[in-house]
């Protein structure tokens, strides 16, 4: 009889912490997400809509309201192909909103520099994509030179914006076999025994512009002499990172030497004192979640030497690796967690995200887009959603589903037969698109702002 009674009475006491938490769960957002599975009082309250594990924002249409303020956010702009958003409701207001008016001011005649680091997988190695969007802005709004380059890579046979040779000797800590913070952006760090690489940088038009070749390094604690060109040249890298000129002429090549494994070199950067510069940050088969391992005081010192108008991050094909994956949240949180950290540690560079184009598997004999696809693309705009980034479809501007299946089959083929990777025509095609976006996000900028 008393087992019975202390039954009932831990039965009542389960149900009433049950219920007290549910409430607080649902009016305070406390923190138990195992009650969020099943609650007492959940056929009681409205909740939002939720689908695929993701807060879908109903569209407000931008005529809805007359005095409808123009910061409304709009979250099914994610679906536009071939344009910039921000999730504004008032299209007419431009993505790139701290990119724009230096762009501006560039096209007006403003002597600066403008960078753009380009993250990515293999969908951007070789420069693909980005040798693309690289030359049309060059050519658009001035700036030379091929930007950053390792100083080995796996892809520098086929890479065509730039000439790159390099002895065997050079040893490469890398995203797969270092935990350390201080790999660069490229996901690399080389040191050499009297190794060396020589480069050419194909992309140059006027033969009269003057190229300036830094050394991207690490520190050591004394000063230190490379050879550039069969001349010794000393240098003193103290900082965390260094950005170091070590030419500057209308030479394109460059011949470095390092004779002593203490210095960490990354790679070296191509560029002109004026105009814009875009850097491609290419790594295989990574998520992107592997940046978050970069330290943040050594994010911190690339800021200070080496700083970033624009942010560019597409990843996401590797995430689709398993055909029936519909389910991505294990990798959603970490990509945010990094694109956070990002923000912080660029607190003056615009982020934009890009996301991942379609990729297709074998299902029943027949070739077609991943089943977690639009799963996918959904979750990387809410995060750009939430974290305040622009955002651009690359999915979208494909042409949506099976878009991999039918750029592999036109003739020329767009895309290799693996309905993973478009080839050299496909991702030309893509920079042109993307080239496209910032040309519409430029104009609706410079319609705002005429007398700029």
């Amino acid at each position: 009889m008393n087992s019975q009674h202390r039954v009932l009475k831990f039965t009542l006491i389960s149900i009433g912490i049950y219920f007290i938490l549910s409430i607080l769960d649902l009016s305070f957002n406390f923190p138990v997400p195992a009650f969020r599975k099943v609650n007492l009082i959940a056929d009681l309250v409205k909740s939002p809509q939720i689908k695929d594990s993701i807060v879908v924002v109903k569209e407000i249409p931008v005529s809805a309201k007359k005095d409808e303020s123009p910061s409304t956010r709009v979250f099914e702009q994610f679906k536009a192909p071939k344009t910039i958003i921000r999730f504004s409701a008032d299209t007419n207001q431009p993505a790139l909103q701290k990119f724009l008016p230096k762009l501006m001011a560039l096209k007006s005649g403003t002597k600066q520099k403008l960078r753009i680091a380009y993250f990515g997988d293999s969908m951007i190695e070789g420069d693909l994509l980005t040798e693309t969007l690289r030359a049309l802005l060059q050519k658009e709004f001035g700036g030379s030179g091929v930007g950053f380059v390792p100083i080995t890579s796996q892809v520098s046979s086929f890479r065509r914006t730039v000439s790159h040779t390099y002895s065997k000797g050079w040893e490469d800590e890398n995203f797969r076999n270092t935990t350390k913070g201080n790999v660069y952006f490229s996901g690399h760090l080389f040191r050499g025994k009297d190794d060396w690489v020589s480069m050419t940088d194909q992309t140059i038009r006027d033969s009269a512009a003057i190229l300036e070749k830094s050394l991207l390094c690490g520190p050591v604690s004394e000063p230190f002499s490379i050879m550039v060109n069969g001349t010794a040249q000393d240098i003193y890298p103290k900082e965390l990172f260094n950005r170091i000129p070590i030419r500057k002429d209308r030479s394109r090549n460059l011949r470095l030497v390092v004779t002593d494994d203490r210095l960490p070199v990354y790679g070296i950067s191509f560029e002109t004192d004026n105009g814009i510069t875009v850097d491609n940050f290419s790594f295989r088969g990574i998520t992107g979640i592997e940046l978050n391992k970069l330290d943040m005081d050594f994010l911190h010192a690339i800021g200070e030497q080496n700083p970033y108008d624009l942010m560019i991050f597409q990843y996401g094909v590797n995430v689709l690796f398993r055909p029936n994956d519909k389910n991505f949240s294990w990798y959603g949180s970490k990509f945010q967690s990094m694109l956070v950290k990002m923000k912080k540690a660029f607190p003056d560079t615009e982020m934009m995200l890009v996301s991942a184009a379609d990729r297709a598997f074998r299902y029943d004999g027949t070739y077609s887009s991943a089943v977690g696809i639009d799963s996918l693309i959904k979750m990387q705009a809410n995060i750009a959603f939430e974290t305040g980034m622009a955002f651009y479809n690359q999915y979208e501007t494909m042409g949506g589903k099976n878009s991999i299946v039918r750029w592999a089959a036109e003739q020329p083929s767009l895309a290799n037969k693996d309905y993973v990777h478009p080839n050299g025509r496909g991702a030309a095609k893509l920079g042109n698109f993307l080239f496209e976006a910032f040309l519409k996000d430029y104009y609706k900028y410079q319609k705002l702002h005429p007398k700029s």
